[in-house]
């Protein structure tokens, strides 16, 4: 039986394997992802022309056809219209045919042509990537077998399956499911685990939806992204050149009024002052609804709070909106914290506002929130006040 031209043991053949599909991964979030869907950083003409050789002959994905679908994914979010929501579509679906839906997408004509441009239109792509996206897996399957035999049939076959498995079903499934959130983004995104190794960093699904054109998907301190990593070697390499990374929110020191600089601010880092409000309004709320649950009999759960402080209510279904409607019509403090949510959430989607009356506006938000007589609120407006970006 042909044992191919290296003989491993068998913990050398996980290895190649592991590695064989992390370049594909590393191709998938630095190539496909950060740079032709969001153009958050530049790639030398050599370096980009690998990862479309590469991804031609592991997945035989088209660089148009990636970039259209994600970024319609982006454009139309848990909807009706978004490729492949699990909110839509159910996480069964998405964990386990992400990879048709994908597909179905991809066949889309218009989607193509709306959200397609840009990307790579040479001899190489309409001639070969495009025209023979199977001769580069088979290619793929050739290699495999004459370097490990028959056991490179396997570590081709789980070659093909990573990317239908890991991104597909699991960063387009889990992703928008399960997992912890450290952004109010205006979808159901969440981060899978902090710590972005086995899928390339993809796993700060919500960081990346908070703030889609940064090339650093990981946030807090504590979170880890092997994909900026390689991007940061490839830039000291002079290979690669970031142009993008989420604004840092900060504090100024004692401010009296708003200004420009707090409204830049606030707009640039809009769901994480939105995370923010509700961290400080959560202990309000909660002492607010147990007063109210034995006052009034109100029917609380342990989602009461979240429905006020971190839902879209524009997204609430008809059930959420009544409960809502009760709690608020029960407690003038929660009103307040309510309407100032909504109210300040609505500043920022005000595109047609000059930046003065946006200020002005800011300013009145911040002294209706000082004369409310709730503490929290108030201690959160004195601290909005005074953020700012940090500088580079």
């Amino acid at each position: 039986m042909y044992s191919g031209l290296f003989v491993l043991p068998w913990w050398g053949y996980i290895a190649v394997t592991l590695a064989l599909t992390h370049v594909t991964i590393a191709a998938v979030t630095i190539y496909l992802h950060r740079y032709s869907a969001h153009r958050a950083l530049d790639l030398h003409p050599v370096v980009s022309h690998f990862f479309r050789f590469w991804l031609w002959m592991t997945t035989g994905m088209e660089t148009k056809e990636w970039t259209a679908v994600h970024r319609k994914h982006h454009a139309r979010c848990e909807t009706a219209d978004d490729p492949h929501s699990p909110q839509i579509f159910g996480i069964n679906k998405v964990m386990w045919e992400g990879a048709d839906l994908y597909k179905l997408e991809a066949k889309n004509a218009e989607t193509l042509e709306k959200f397609g441009q840009g990307t790579p239109d040479d001899w190489m792509e309409r001639n070969v990537y495009s025209a023979h996206s199977v001769a580069g897996i088979a290619l793929m399957m050739i290699i495999d077998f004459a370097l490990f035999g028959f056991i490179g049939l396997t570590i081709w076959a789980v070659q093909m399956m990573w990317i239908p498995v890991f991104a597909a079903g699991v960063i387009n499934g889990i992703g928008h499911y399960w997992g912890y959130r450290n952004f109010q983004a205006e979808d159901a995104s969440r981060n899978i685990v902090p710590w972005g190794i086995l899928i390339g960093g993809e796993e700060l699904h919500n960081n990346h939806h908070a703030y889609p054109s940064s090339a650093q998907l990981s946030n807090k301190w504590w979170e880890f992204d092997i994909g900026w990593m390689y991007i940061r070697i490839m830039e000291t390499a002079g290979l690669a050149r970031v142009k993008k990374v989420a604004p840092k929110l900060t504090l100024a020191g004692s401010k009296a009024l708003c200004d420009q600089d707090t409204l830049q601010a606030i707009v640039l880092s809009r769901y994480e002052v939105l995370t923010k409000y509700a961290r400080s309004l959560k202990q309000t709320c909660t002492e607010e609804l147990v007063r109210l649950r034995s006052a009034h009999d109100l029917r609380v759960d342990r989602k009461s709070v979240r429905r006020l402080l971190d839902s879209d209510a524009r997204k609430l279904s008809a059930f959420d909106r009544e409960r809502v409607a009760e709690m608020l019509s029960s407690s003038k403090k929660l009103e307040t914290v309510y309407s100032m949510r909504e109210e300040l959430t609505a500043l920022w989607q005000r595109s047609s506002a000059t930046k003065e009356q946006l200020v002005r506006e800011l300013e009145d938000w911040c002294r209706r929130a000082e004369a409310s007589g709730i503490v929290a609120l108030q201690d959160f407006s004195l601290r909005l006040r005074r953020f700012r970006l940090a500088r580079n």
